[in-house]
Formats: C-alpha cells, structure tokens, sequence
C-alpha cells in the first residue's frame, strides 16, 4: 500500500520541511519492509489561495482514484499511535492501494472535502499550524509503522 500526504500550501525550506522530509524518508525505509511501497508528500495549491473550493479540487486531483481518504481535522476522531498502526495494517491486509491523507488550507476544507473523507483524524481540540500539522502526521505515519515493525522506537 502506499502513504500520501496531500497537503494545501508549500513548506519553504525551514525546520518544518527539514523534519517532515526526515520522518517520510525514515517512513518510506522502514515501510518498504512490511508492505508499504512508499510515503510521498505532495503539495497542492488552490488558486487563489484561500479559495476552499480550488484547494478542494486541488486535493481531489493529488488523490489517486480508490484511495482511502483520512482528513486531518480538529473535530475529528483522536487516535493512539497504536490505533493508527492498526488501521494501516488493516487496510494494507485488506488490499487498499492507497491511502492519503489530507491537510487543508488555513481556512480549513470546503464541506465536499469533509463529507469525501472515509475517516477524519484529530490531533487533540487545538488549532495547529499546518507546517506542524505535516510534521506531527510524518512522524505519526513513521511511528506506526515503527509499531508494525516491532522496533522499540515506540514506548507505551
């Protein structure tokens, strides 16, 4: 199965960007031993920007057709690091070929993003920036499968 983020906006050279790339490259290494063919980043841009539903068709067209789609929102579920590794595998065992996951813009997502996501994910009831946001799912997305690994980088 492979990982997309698809996220609204470009990270410009910086901490954020140098962190999520380390944590996709980890998680494209560690993924390819269990099953996962890769973990990609993509940027997308609405035109204009703020513009929810540009930046809505812009993430419909970074998703590849029969994805499992996961929306990062603030209202959304609030899953453990092991309730996420478990949901990986389960979709990779089931023969998903694809799940993306979708960060939207600063205003947040046009409604037709929110009722096309198949799940929506939470990282608690703040509001994160979404350079954090990137960083906090590429590590997230390397710590589960870190769990389907078996390796200790996980400490409940």
């Amino acid at each position: 199965m492979r990982l997309l983020i698809a996220a609204v906006g470009r990270l410009r050279d910086g901490p954020e960007a140098t962190l999520t790339a380390d944590y996709i490259a980890r998680a494209t290494n560690a993924g390819r031993q269990i099953g996962f063919k890769s973990v990609d980043l993509v940027e997308v841009e609405g035109k204009p920007p703020g513009d929810m539903r540009a930046e809505a068709s812009a993430l419909y067209r970074a998703t590849p057709d029969e994805a499992r789609k996961v929306l990062c929102d603030e209202r959304g579920a609030e899953w453990t690091s092991r309730h996420l590794a478990e949901k990986l595998a389960r979709w990779r065992d089931d023969g998903q070929a694809c799940t993306t996951f979708w960060i939207g813009g600063a205003d947040g997502t046009s409604q037709s993003i929110k009722d096309n996501a198949d799940e929506k994910l939470a990282f608690g009831r703040q509001t994160w920036p979404h350079k954090l946001v990137r960083v906090m799912l590429a590590e997230q997305v390397y710590r589960a499968l870190m769990i389907l690994c078996r390796t200790p980088y996980h400490r409940d």
